[in-house]
């Protein structure tokens, strides 16, 4: 009776998994080999990883990752110009900690987007925010909040997240409307976020993608600056896969 409200009692106050860790004890008799040390720090790190798992998947959730891609699950065996060095030092997350971007490029198909989801999901694991978006919904909705009203609080809440992934830049050109939306995105992130952008173009070619200059000169100072690149290159992984 005493072990059934001790139980309950730590349901009640939201410690879930160290009752279910000492439910399982009391109906496992080897348990009592264990000192009590021993048994009660197997409930915490049990209570601990039910918690970090909670908190992952909360993080994924909101992340909106396009792909469900993971640091582990990279192919390095074909030749498109992938650095094993330098993606298992960003997989530590250190760049985010010191809030430096991330540049990827390359023909489509590479794995662009795969890499860049499996950047963000290794921010996840370390409990940090992530948010992933295609540059041109995001732009869109910037467009919508602006006519609701609710422009300040979508940029504050982008602004918050610790990792934000904008795939498919520059498909077309940004019109001075969008450059003034991206430019108030990457400004609120300089220096004290991280950003992922991925685009087909060369990074060469982005300033040209802005009609405005000047708002592109501002953009890409910020970008640029401090930014790790990767150049993919190589043909489309989805022929490759068809072909084989």
């Amino acid at each position: 009776m005493l072990n059934q409200q001790t139980i309950d009692q730590l349901y009640q106050m939201r410690l879930g998994g160290m009752a279910e860790c000492f439910a399982g004890q009391l109906q496992n008799t080897d348990i009592y080999a264990m000192s009590f040390e021993e048994r009660f720090g197997l409930i915490v790190e049990y209570e601990w990883t039910c918690r970090q798992n909670r908190l992952l998947s909360r993080l994924l959730k909101r992340a909106r990752l396009r792909l469900p891609a993971c640091i582990e699950d990279i192919d390095y065996q074909r030749s498109r110009g992938l650095d094993k060095g330098l993606l298992k030092t960003l997989s530590t997350c250190q760049w985010i900690k010191s809030h430096q971007n991330v540049l990827i490029t390359g023909p489509t198909g590479v794995g662009k987007t795969f890499i860049a989801c499996a950047l963000a999901n290794a921010a996840c694991r370390q409990g940090m925010s992530a948010r992933y978006y295609r540059t041109p919904r995001l732009l869109s909705e910037l467009a919508i909040a602006r006519g609701d009203g609710s422009y300040q609080r979508v940029l504050s809440k982008i602004a918050k997240t610790d990792l934000l992934v904008l795939d498919d830049w520059g498909l077309a050109p940004f019109t001075d409307v969008q450059g003034r939306d991206l430019l108030e995105v990457i400004d609120d992130r300089s220096q004290v976020r991280s950003t992922i952008i991925v685009s087909q173009l060369p990074i060469d070619h982005w300033h040209s993608a802005l009609t405005d200059q000047t708002l592109a000169d501002a953009i890409l100072d910020r970008l640029v600056h401090n930014a790790h690149k990767i150049v993919m290159r190589g043909e489309s992984m989805r022929k490759v896969t068809t072909k084989s």
